[in-house]
């Protein structure tokens, strides 16, 4: 045989092996299909019923998660008007997703001890956050709840009063020398990673250097690359993501940002060798605040949620002189034994602190200055309630003080209603459940949104929902609200666990800037371009102009 005849046989084989790859390939395919489909087949008649936009074959409604994340906040709560239901479905790809602002709903998943794994979409967080609070499941999340709910009971929280009001004096000198229009966001993101590094961390302001400002800063890029892998389908895959100029930015945010835990963690390690226990202290202090704390009513809305939920924060009972010790004291010493928590999980638990403590106040802190701005009138309303506490004195806010700042509270509660810092929670589904408002069943397999912001602006339970009206938190106002139509912080057994720390603190780093400074907005709120990368925020940045107080003669 020729080389030529040869070469033609050779080739004749080729063909015929790739023909009999691809006759297999087909039919195989659909097969899998099939399998694929059938085993789905309880979704999908389940989601037929759900009233939603019709997507296209394959993608559903990927195309209208397109553009920037501003542009994809304003289309998706557009689209939400041109419903009647509050459950609401849309596919992304072969993924169903169900969108809730219902309270009714909404206390049905946020109440359940079942419905508590995180949706795939938090996937994305762990290498950043590992298995920390936000994303852990099952007994490592119940057993690692237990363990840091103590470390924000009231009574450790008292000891960080001095802290709370040293930073805030800190950013008011910072804000003095500001003489036009600016962007308070980046104010108020240092502060509160500084107080955290303080308070939570132990860590003193003298070691801090610049190091809290690079950690907001990397903290806020971080969420954009997520928000960019939450809606950009191609992004989703790691084998692809590994390939852009996402992964490589992203590696080098976590080393800032790992880079500040693990010096953090380091310190504090240190410190424990060393035999210096700042427990002592905090035990000192609580055992003097203890017994006012019994005689005062601090429940409900004055820790960010409705009167009549409860939680794991609200225990009654004084909690042992072992979990009186702040958040990062109690991890090293539970780790000492080896048992409770390792290193790893130690490191876990810091990071995810460390980013849910700050950027939902530094967010939330920021709407308030700019509503603040915005009502002149209202403003006027907080001031003379900060007049009478204080007076003409600049001494700092003692933990009554904040009790008595029931209207600042009110203002405070309805910019968490209006803008709340996480507008979505989300939840996998592992069975299927029936949704008290319209009898419907959501399947298991689908992600439950409960979409905050929506919730937050039903006209049938606020009036007017559009308009900020601190009035919507009067006593009378909130008793026959249902308990589930307000949750800036979650609720239920995955209840955000700072959510004291955050409310306190946020009184009184707002009520030390009010006490300095009159505020002042050129924007309206219908003028804000919201965006939801992770954390609610304006896409314009939050500009605000400052003032000083004239009759304040010295910084509070």
């Amino acid at each position: 045989m020729s080389y030529a005849a040869a070469e033609t046989v050779a080739q004749s084989s080729t063909w015929a092996a790739t023909n009999l790859f691809y006759v297999l390939l087909v039919p195989a395919l659909i097969l899998w299909y099939t399998y694929w489909r059938m085993s789905r087949r309880n979704l999908y008649e389940l989601a037929e019923k759900i009233t939603g936009p019709k997507g296209l074959p394959l993608i559903g409604n990927a195309l209208e998660f397109t553009g920037g994340s501003a542009e994809i906040f304003q289309t998706m709560i557009k689209r939400s008007e041109e419903f009647d239901d509050s459950v609401i479905k849309v596919w992304i790809g072969p993924r169903l997703l169900v969108f809730l602002y219902d309270p009714r709903d909404v206390e049905l998943i946020l109440s359940s001890h079942v419905h508590i794994d995180k949706a795939d979409e938090y996937k994305f967080f762990k290498p950043w956050l590992g298995n920390g609070l936000l994303i852990s499941t099952g007994q490592k999340w119940r057993s690692h709840r237990k363990l840091i709910a103590p470390t924000f009971h009231l009574n450790v929280l008292k000891s960080f009063i001095d802290l709370f009001n040293a930073n805030s004096r800190a950013v008011v000198e910072k804000l003095k020398k500001e003489t036009g229009e600016f962007d308070c966001h980046d104010y108020m993101s240092e502060c509160t990673v500084e107080i955290l590094l303080e308070t939570a961390m132990g860590v003193s302001k003298s070691t801090q250097d610049r190091s809290g400002f690079e950690y907001a800063m990397a903290v806020m890029k971080m969420c954009d690359i997520l928000h960019l892998r939450h809606t950009k389908i191609w992004l989703r895959p790691d084998f692809l993501f590994n390939f852009t100029q996402y992964a490589k930015l992203q590696n080098k945010l976590l080393d800032i940002i790992h880079g500040l835990t693990k010096k953090v963690i380091k310190k504090k390690k240190e410190e424990f060798k060393s035999g210096k226990k700042p427990s002592a202290v905090v035990t000192e202090v609580v055992e003097k605040e203890t017994e006012p704390a019994k005689t005062t009513s601090v429940e409900g809305l004055s820790f960010g949620q409705s009167s009549g939920l409860k939680d794991d924060l609200d225990v009654d009972d004084d909690v042992g002189q072992k979990k009186r010790l702040a958040f990062l004291d109690l991890l090293l010493e539970s780790a000492q034994g080896g048992v409770v928590i390792s290193d790893e999980e130690i490191k876990e638990q810091v990071d995810t602190i460390m980013f849910e403590g700050h950027d939902t106040t530094a967010a939330g802190s920021s709407f308030f200055l700019s509503a603040m701005g915005i009502h002149q009138d209202i403003q006027d309303k907080v001031v003379e309630e900060l007049d009478s506490i204080f007076g003409d004195s600049d001494r700092p806010a003692t933990f009554q003080d904040t009790l008595e700042m029931k209207y600042l509270e009110r203002c405070l509660m309805e910019t968490l209603r209006m803008f709340p810092p996480v507008p979505i929670i989300a939840r996998h589904l592992k069975q299927d459940i029936t949704m008290p408002s319209n009898g419907k069943k959501v399947p298991a397999g689908s992600t439950v949104i409960i979409a905050t912001y929506k919730l937050h602006r039903r006209e049938d339970i606020y009036p007017n929902p559009d308009k900020f009206n601190p009035d919507n938190f009067l006593p009378e106002r909130s008793a026959n609200r249902h308990y589930y139509a307000f949750v800036p912080f979650s609720a239920g057994p995955r209840s955000c666990v700072g959510r004291k720390y955050a409310m306190l603190k946020l009184k009184i780093i707002l009520s030390t800037i009010l006490r300095n400074f009159r505020v002042y907005s050129d924007l309206k709120e219908s003028d804000f371009k919201l965006q939801a990368d992770i954390i609610l925020k304006r896409a314009e940045g939050f500009k605000v102009r400052l003032e000083p107080r004239k009759r304040m003669t010295k910084a509070c």
